[in-house]
Protein backbone atom coordinates (compact mmCIF):
# COMPACT_ATOMS: atom_id res chain seq x y z
CA UNK A 1 0.00 0.00 0.00
CA UNK A 2 1.28 3.47 -0.86
CA UNK A 3 1.79 5.47 2.32
CA UNK A 4 0.99 9.16 2.56
CA UNK A 5 3.20 11.49 4.58
CA UNK A 6 0.88 13.70 6.62
CA UNK A 7 3.59 15.66 8.43
CA UNK A 8 3.79 18.65 6.05
CA UNK A 9 0.00 18.95 5.68
CA UNK A 10 -2.19 21.47 7.47
CA UNK A 11 -5.92 21.52 7.99
CA UNK A 12 -7.82 23.67 5.52
CA UNK A 13 -8.95 27.07 6.80
CA UNK A 14 -12.16 28.89 5.94
CA UNK A 15 -10.14 31.06 3.58
CA UNK A 16 -8.92 27.97 1.71
CA UNK A 17 -12.49 26.73 1.30
CA UNK A 18 -13.64 30.13 0.05
CA UNK A 19 -10.80 30.18 -2.48
CA UNK A 20 -11.71 26.73 -3.79
CA UNK A 21 -15.41 27.62 -4.01
CA UNK A 22 -14.56 30.82 -5.87
CA UNK A 23 -12.57 28.83 -8.44
CA UNK A 24 -15.40 26.33 -8.83
CA UNK A 25 -17.89 29.11 -9.50
CA UNK A 26 -15.54 30.88 -11.93
CA UNK A 27 -15.06 27.68 -13.92
CA UNK A 28 -18.79 26.98 -14.01
CA UNK A 29 -19.39 30.47 -15.38
CA UNK A 30 -16.59 30.04 -17.92
CA UNK A 31 -17.91 26.74 -19.27
CA UNK A 32 -21.64 27.40 -18.85
CA UNK A 33 -22.13 31.11 -19.57
CA UNK A 34 -24.63 32.65 -19.73
CA UNK A 35 -25.69 31.13 -16.42
CA UNK A 36 -27.85 32.21 -13.50
CA UNK A 37 -27.04 32.19 -9.79
CA UNK A 38 -29.64 29.46 -9.25
CA UNK A 39 -28.02 27.25 -11.90
CA UNK A 40 -24.63 27.86 -10.33
CA UNK A 41 -25.96 26.70 -6.97
CA UNK A 42 -27.47 23.56 -8.51
CA UNK A 43 -24.36 22.66 -10.49
CA UNK A 44 -21.87 23.40 -7.73
CA UNK A 45 -23.84 22.00 -4.81
CA UNK A 46 -23.17 25.21 -2.86
CA UNK A 47 -25.80 27.11 -0.91
CA UNK A 48 -27.47 29.93 -2.84
CA UNK A 49 -26.31 32.41 -0.22
CA UNK A 50 -22.71 31.23 -0.67
CA UNK A 51 -22.97 31.57 -4.45
CA UNK A 52 -24.45 35.07 -4.10
CA UNK A 53 -21.57 36.19 -1.87
CA UNK A 54 -19.00 34.80 -4.32
CA UNK A 55 -20.71 36.48 -7.26
CA UNK A 56 -20.81 39.83 -5.46
CA UNK A 57 -17.07 39.61 -4.91
CA UNK A 58 -16.37 38.52 -8.49
CA UNK A 59 -18.40 41.45 -9.82
CA UNK A 60 -16.57 43.85 -7.50
CA UNK A 61 -13.25 42.42 -8.73
CA UNK A 62 -14.41 42.87 -12.37
CA UNK A 63 -14.19 39.17 -13.20
CA UNK A 64 -17.93 38.77 -13.80
CA UNK A 65 -20.65 40.98 -15.27
CA UNK A 66 -24.42 40.69 -15.24
CA UNK A 67 -26.14 40.30 -18.58
CA UNK A 68 -29.79 40.21 -19.66
CA UNK A 69 -32.54 38.72 -17.53
CA UNK A 70 -34.00 35.34 -18.42
CA UNK A 71 -37.63 34.33 -18.67
CA UNK A 72 -39.37 31.67 -16.60
CA UNK A 73 -43.02 30.48 -16.63
CA UNK A 74 -43.35 31.82 -13.12
CA UNK A 75 -41.32 33.19 -10.27
CA UNK A 76 -38.43 35.61 -10.18
CA UNK A 77 -36.64 36.25 -13.48
CA UNK A 78 -32.97 35.18 -13.30
CA UNK A 79 -30.09 37.44 -14.23
CA UNK A 80 -27.50 35.76 -16.43
CA UNK A 81 -23.83 36.04 -15.63
CA UNK A 82 -20.81 36.23 -17.97
CA UNK A 83 -17.08 36.53 -17.59
CA UNK A 84 -16.02 40.12 -18.12
CA UNK A 85 -14.22 40.33 -21.47
CA UNK A 86 -12.51 43.54 -20.32
CA UNK A 87 -10.24 41.21 -18.33
CA UNK A 88 -7.42 40.51 -20.75
CA UNK A 89 -4.00 38.96 -21.24
CA UNK A 90 -1.18 40.09 -23.52
CA UNK A 91 -0.06 37.02 -25.48
CA UNK A 92 3.42 36.63 -26.94
CA UNK A 93 4.38 33.79 -29.28
CA UNK A 94 8.16 33.84 -29.61
CA UNK A 95 9.62 31.81 -32.49
CA UNK A 96 13.12 31.62 -34.00
CA UNK A 97 12.27 34.00 -36.86
CA UNK A 98 9.37 36.09 -35.63
CA UNK A 99 7.48 37.21 -32.54
CA UNK A 100 3.71 37.64 -32.56
CA UNK A 101 1.87 39.77 -29.98
CA UNK A 102 -1.85 39.92 -29.38
CA UNK A 103 -4.51 40.57 -26.76
CA UNK A 104 -6.86 37.84 -25.56
CA UNK A 105 -9.83 38.46 -23.32
CA UNK A 106 -10.87 36.04 -20.62
CA UNK A 107 -13.45 34.49 -22.98
CA UNK A 108 -10.83 33.62 -25.59
CA UNK A 109 -11.57 36.45 -27.99
CA UNK A 110 -8.56 38.03 -29.71
CA UNK A 111 -7.92 41.60 -30.71
CA UNK A 112 -4.90 43.47 -32.05
CA UNK A 113 -2.05 41.66 -33.71
CA UNK A 114 1.57 42.69 -34.08
CA UNK A 115 4.55 40.93 -35.67
CA UNK A 116 8.26 41.65 -35.35
CA UNK A 117 11.40 39.85 -36.42
CA UNK A 118 13.11 37.91 -33.63
CA UNK A 119 16.33 39.68 -32.60
CA UNK A 120 19.46 37.56 -32.22
CA UNK A 121 20.21 39.29 -28.91
CA UNK A 122 17.72 38.44 -26.11
CA UNK A 123 18.35 41.80 -24.40
CA UNK A 124 17.25 43.59 -27.58
CA UNK A 125 14.19 41.33 -27.78
CA UNK A 126 13.20 42.12 -24.18
CA UNK A 127 13.58 45.85 -24.76
CA UNK A 128 11.45 45.81 -27.91
CA UNK A 129 8.81 43.53 -26.37
CA UNK A 130 8.55 45.77 -23.31
CA UNK A 131 8.08 48.83 -25.54
CA UNK A 132 5.30 47.19 -27.54
CA UNK A 133 3.56 45.78 -24.46
CA UNK A 134 3.49 49.23 -22.84
CA UNK A 135 2.03 50.61 -26.07
CA UNK A 136 -0.73 47.97 -26.05
CA UNK A 137 -1.65 48.77 -22.45
CA UNK A 138 -1.70 52.51 -23.15
CA UNK A 139 -3.87 52.07 -26.26
CA UNK A 140 -6.52 50.03 -24.40
CA UNK A 141 -7.11 51.78 -21.05
CA UNK A 142 -10.57 50.21 -20.72
CA UNK A 143 -9.06 46.75 -20.26
CA UNK A 144 -7.76 45.24 -17.05
CA UNK A 145 -4.61 43.36 -18.05
CA UNK A 146 -4.02 40.32 -15.91
CA UNK A 147 -0.49 39.68 -17.16
CA UNK A 148 1.70 38.62 -20.07
CA UNK A 149 1.93 35.04 -21.31
CA UNK A 150 4.93 34.01 -23.43
CA UNK A 151 5.23 30.77 -25.42
CA UNK A 152 8.79 29.76 -26.25
CA UNK A 153 10.53 27.35 -28.64
CA UNK A 154 12.39 25.78 -25.72
CA UNK A 155 12.16 24.76 -22.08
CA UNK A 156 11.77 26.94 -19.00
CA UNK A 157 13.53 25.94 -15.78
CA UNK A 158 10.78 25.64 -13.15
CA UNK A 159 13.08 26.76 -10.34
CA UNK A 160 14.63 29.85 -11.91
CA UNK A 161 11.91 30.67 -14.52
CA UNK A 162 14.72 31.20 -17.03
CA UNK A 163 14.69 30.01 -20.61
CA UNK A 164 17.06 27.07 -20.20
CA UNK A 165 17.09 25.11 -23.47
CA UNK A 166 16.26 26.56 -26.88
CA UNK A 167 18.64 25.28 -29.57
CA UNK A 168 16.51 26.51 -32.48
CA UNK A 169 16.32 30.01 -31.01
CA UNK A 170 20.07 30.26 -30.57
CA UNK A 171 19.86 32.19 -27.30
CA UNK A 172 21.90 31.29 -24.21
CA UNK A 173 20.05 30.56 -20.93
CA UNK A 174 18.14 33.78 -20.43
CA UNK A 175 15.99 35.50 -17.81
CA UNK A 176 13.09 36.97 -19.76
CA UNK A 177 10.62 37.12 -16.88
CA UNK A 178 12.34 39.56 -14.51
CA UNK A 179 13.26 42.34 -16.98
CA UNK A 180 9.87 42.15 -18.70
CA UNK A 181 8.04 42.43 -15.38
CA UNK A 182 10.17 45.37 -14.30
CA UNK A 183 9.69 47.15 -17.63
CA UNK A 184 5.92 46.63 -17.91
CA UNK A 185 4.67 46.32 -14.33
CA UNK A 186 2.75 43.18 -15.34
CA UNK A 187 3.22 39.62 -14.15
CA UNK A 188 4.90 37.47 -16.82
CA UNK A 189 4.41 33.72 -17.28
CA UNK A 190 6.67 31.69 -19.57
CA UNK A 191 6.04 28.24 -21.04
CA UNK A 192 7.25 25.91 -23.74
CA UNK A 193 5.07 26.29 -26.86
CA UNK A 194 3.96 22.65 -26.90
CA UNK A 195 3.01 22.81 -23.23
CA UNK A 196 1.06 26.00 -23.96
CA UNK A 197 -0.83 24.17 -26.71
CA UNK A 198 -1.57 21.29 -24.35
CA UNK A 199 -2.95 23.79 -21.81
CA UNK A 200 -5.16 25.28 -24.52
CA UNK A 201 -6.53 21.83 -25.38
CA UNK A 202 -7.47 21.22 -21.74
CA UNK A 203 -8.96 24.70 -21.30
CA UNK A 204 -11.13 24.80 -24.43
CA UNK A 205 -11.97 21.07 -24.58
CA UNK A 206 -12.00 20.08 -20.89
CA UNK A 207 -14.14 16.95 -21.24
CA UNK A 208 -12.51 15.51 -24.36
CA UNK A 209 -9.31 13.80 -23.14
CA UNK A 210 -7.44 13.35 -19.88
CA UNK A 211 -4.39 11.72 -21.46
CA UNK A 212 -3.06 13.46 -24.55
CA UNK A 213 0.12 14.66 -26.17
CA UNK A 214 0.21 17.95 -28.08
CA UNK A 215 2.84 17.94 -30.84
CA UNK A 216 3.84 21.30 -32.32
CA UNK A 217 5.53 21.15 -35.71
CA UNK A 218 7.30 24.21 -37.12
CA UNK A 219 11.03 24.96 -37.34
CA UNK A 220 11.41 22.18 -34.79
CA UNK A 221 9.14 19.72 -32.97
CA UNK A 222 7.87 20.10 -29.43
CA UNK A 223 5.63 17.91 -27.29
CA UNK A 224 3.40 18.78 -24.35
CA UNK A 225 2.21 15.84 -22.24
CA UNK A 226 -1.06 15.69 -20.31
CA UNK A 227 -1.54 12.70 -18.00
CA UNK A 228 -4.79 12.29 -16.05
CA UNK A 229 -5.68 15.90 -16.75
CA UNK A 230 -2.37 17.30 -15.47
CA UNK A 231 0.45 18.85 -17.47
CA UNK A 232 3.62 16.80 -17.03
CA UNK A 233 6.65 19.05 -16.47
CA UNK A 234 9.33 16.63 -15.33
CA UNK A 235 12.55 17.58 -13.63
CA UNK A 236 13.44 21.25 -14.26
CA UNK A 237 10.54 21.45 -16.75
CA UNK A 238 12.35 19.30 -19.32
CA UNK A 239 9.69 16.59 -19.84
CA UNK A 240 8.57 16.09 -23.42
CA UNK A 241 11.71 16.77 -25.47
CA UNK A 242 10.86 14.02 -27.96
CA UNK A 243 11.90 16.34 -30.78
CA UNK A 244 15.51 15.85 -29.71
CA UNK A 245 15.39 12.07 -29.46
CA UNK A 246 17.65 10.66 -32.24
CA UNK A 247 15.81 8.39 -34.66
CA UNK A 248 18.65 8.06 -37.17
CA UNK A 249 22.25 8.03 -35.83
CA UNK A 250 23.49 8.78 -39.35
CA UNK A 251 21.02 11.61 -39.88
CA UNK A 252 21.71 15.33 -40.19
CA UNK A 253 23.34 17.27 -37.36
CA UNK A 254 20.90 18.90 -34.96
CA UNK A 255 21.50 22.17 -33.16
CA UNK A 256 21.20 20.33 -29.84
CA UNK A 257 24.42 18.44 -30.69
CA UNK A 258 22.91 15.07 -31.61
CA UNK A 259 22.46 13.57 -35.07
CA UNK A 260 19.20 12.47 -36.65
CA UNK A 261 16.86 13.97 -34.04
CA UNK A 262 13.14 13.60 -34.75
CA UNK A 263 12.78 17.29 -35.59
CA UNK A 264 15.64 17.06 -38.10
CA UNK A 265 13.63 14.43 -39.96
CA UNK A 266 10.02 15.60 -39.59
CA UNK A 267 9.86 19.38 -39.11
CA UNK A 268 9.02 22.07 -41.67
CA UNK A 269 12.74 22.57 -42.19
CA UNK A 270 13.14 18.86 -42.91
CA UNK A 271 10.44 18.96 -45.60
CA UNK A 272 12.13 21.91 -47.27
CA UNK A 273 15.46 20.06 -47.15
CA UNK A 274 13.89 17.03 -48.82
CA UNK A 275 12.53 19.26 -51.57
CA UNK A 276 15.85 21.01 -52.15
CA UNK A 277 17.68 17.66 -52.18
CA UNK A 278 15.53 16.72 -55.17
CA UNK A 279 17.41 19.34 -57.16
CA UNK A 280 15.20 22.37 -56.60
CA UNK A 281 16.76 25.74 -55.89
CA UNK A 282 16.36 27.02 -52.35
CA UNK A 283 16.16 30.81 -52.56
CA UNK A 284 13.40 32.49 -50.55
CA UNK A 285 11.17 29.46 -50.48
CA UNK A 286 8.95 28.81 -47.46
CA UNK A 287 7.06 25.85 -46.07
CA UNK A 288 3.81 27.56 -47.09
CA UNK A 289 5.17 27.68 -50.66
CA UNK A 290 5.84 23.94 -50.46
CA UNK A 291 2.28 23.26 -49.26
CA UNK A 292 0.89 25.36 -52.11
CA UNK A 293 2.98 23.55 -54.74
CA UNK A 294 1.90 20.16 -53.46
CA UNK A 295 -1.75 21.23 -53.55
CA UNK A 296 -1.25 22.28 -57.18
CA UNK A 297 0.02 18.80 -58.02
CA UNK A 298 3.80 19.31 -57.95
CA UNK A 299 5.19 15.77 -57.65
CA UNK A 300 8.47 16.69 -55.94
CA UNK A 301 6.71 18.88 -53.37
CA UNK A 302 4.25 16.05 -52.67
CA UNK A 303 7.09 13.57 -52.18
CA UNK A 304 8.82 15.91 -49.73
CA UNK A 305 5.64 16.26 -47.65
CA UNK A 306 4.99 12.51 -47.75
CA UNK A 307 8.50 11.87 -46.47
CA UNK A 308 7.93 14.42 -43.68
CA UNK A 309 4.65 12.69 -42.81
CA UNK A 310 6.33 9.27 -42.61
CA UNK A 311 8.97 10.61 -40.24
CA UNK A 312 6.30 12.34 -38.14
CA UNK A 313 4.57 8.98 -37.87
CA UNK A 314 7.79 7.25 -36.83
CA UNK A 315 8.24 9.69 -33.97
CA UNK A 316 4.59 9.41 -33.00
CA UNK A 317 5.06 5.64 -32.71
CA UNK A 318 7.65 6.37 -30.02
CA UNK A 319 5.11 8.48 -28.12
CA UNK A 320 2.37 5.87 -28.43
CA UNK A 321 4.67 3.07 -27.29
CA UNK A 322 6.02 5.04 -24.34
CA UNK A 323 2.98 6.97 -23.11
CA UNK A 324 -0.13 5.30 -24.59
CA UNK A 325 -2.15 8.55 -24.73
CA UNK A 326 -5.80 8.70 -25.73
CA UNK A 327 -4.91 11.17 -28.46
CA UNK A 328 -2.04 12.92 -30.16
CA UNK A 329 -3.00 16.43 -31.25
CA UNK A 330 -0.80 17.86 -33.99
CA UNK A 331 -0.46 21.64 -34.28
CA UNK A 332 1.29 23.45 -37.09
CA UNK A 333 1.05 24.82 -40.61
CA UNK A 334 1.20 21.31 -42.06
CA UNK A 335 -2.31 20.56 -40.80
CA UNK A 336 -3.57 22.67 -43.72
CA UNK A 337 -2.74 19.53 -45.74
CA UNK A 338 -4.27 17.17 -43.16
CA UNK A 339 -5.91 14.98 -45.82
CA UNK A 340 -2.42 14.15 -47.09
CA UNK A 341 -0.78 13.68 -43.67
CA UNK A 342 -3.50 11.88 -41.70
CA UNK A 343 -3.48 8.52 -43.60
CA UNK A 344 0.32 8.30 -43.45
CA UNK A 345 0.39 9.13 -39.73
CA UNK A 346 -2.33 6.58 -38.99
CA UNK A 347 -0.54 3.85 -40.94
CA UNK A 348 2.75 4.43 -39.09
CA UNK A 349 1.17 4.67 -35.64
CA UNK A 350 -0.97 1.54 -36.04
CA UNK A 351 2.19 -0.56 -36.23
CA UNK A 352 2.98 0.46 -32.64
CA UNK A 353 -0.48 0.24 -31.09
CA UNK A 354 -0.61 -2.53 -28.49
CA UNK A 355 -3.90 -1.55 -26.85
CA UNK A 356 -7.37 -2.52 -28.04
CA UNK A 357 -8.20 1.20 -27.78
CA UNK A 358 -5.94 2.84 -30.39
CA UNK A 359 -4.54 6.33 -30.00
CA UNK A 360 -6.51 8.95 -31.93
CA UNK A 361 -4.59 11.22 -34.27
CA UNK A 362 -6.09 14.71 -34.52
CA UNK A 363 -5.30 18.08 -36.03
CA UNK A 364 -5.48 20.79 -33.39
CA UNK A 365 -8.31 23.27 -33.62
CA UNK A 366 -7.35 26.83 -34.50
CA UNK A 367 -3.79 25.76 -35.24
CA UNK A 368 -2.77 29.31 -36.09
CA UNK A 369 -3.75 30.58 -32.64
CA UNK A 370 -3.12 27.52 -30.46
CA UNK A 371 0.08 28.95 -28.99
CA UNK A 372 -1.39 32.33 -28.10
CA UNK A 373 -4.48 30.64 -26.67
CA UNK A 374 -2.12 28.62 -24.51
CA UNK A 375 -0.35 31.73 -23.24
CA UNK A 376 -3.73 33.16 -22.24
CA UNK A 377 -4.46 30.01 -20.23
CA UNK A 378 -0.98 30.16 -18.73
CA UNK A 379 -1.76 33.51 -17.13
CA UNK A 380 -5.40 32.84 -16.18
CA UNK A 381 -5.07 29.31 -14.79
CA UNK A 382 -3.95 30.57 -11.38
CA UNK A 383 -7.47 31.96 -10.90
CA UNK A 384 -9.37 28.96 -12.31
CA UNK A 385 -7.26 25.93 -11.46
CA UNK A 386 -6.89 24.11 -8.16
CA UNK A 387 -4.92 26.16 -5.63
CA UNK A 388 -1.31 25.13 -5.24
CA UNK A 389 -0.20 23.41 -2.04
CA UNK A 390 1.80 26.51 -1.08
CA UNK A 391 -1.31 28.69 -1.42
CA UNK A 392 -3.39 26.26 0.58
CA UNK A 393 -0.76 26.03 3.33
CA UNK A 394 -0.34 29.79 3.49
CA UNK A 395 -4.10 30.22 3.83
CA UNK A 396 -4.16 27.66 6.63
CA UNK A 397 -1.55 29.38 8.77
Amino acid sequence: MRQVNLNPLRAASNETARDINRRIVLNLIRTGQPISRADLARRSGLQRSTVSLIIEQLIADKWVIEGPMGRLPRGRRPTFLHLNDQRAVICVDLRPTRIALGVADVNGGFSSHDILATPSDPAVAVKELARRIRAIVKAQPEKCFEGVGVSLPGRVDLATHHLAFAPNLGWPPTDLKTPLERATGLEVELENAANACALAEMWFNPAQFRDLVAVTVSEGIGTGIVAQGQLVSGRHGMAGEFGHVPLDPDGPQCRCGNKGCWEMLASNRAALRYYFESGQQSGKFTFQDLLRLAEQGDVLAGRALNRMATQLGRGARMIVGGLAPEAIVFIGEFTAAWDRFRPILDAEIQTQTLSTAPTLVLAGRDGATARVRGTMVLVLQKHFGAPSSSVAQAAAR
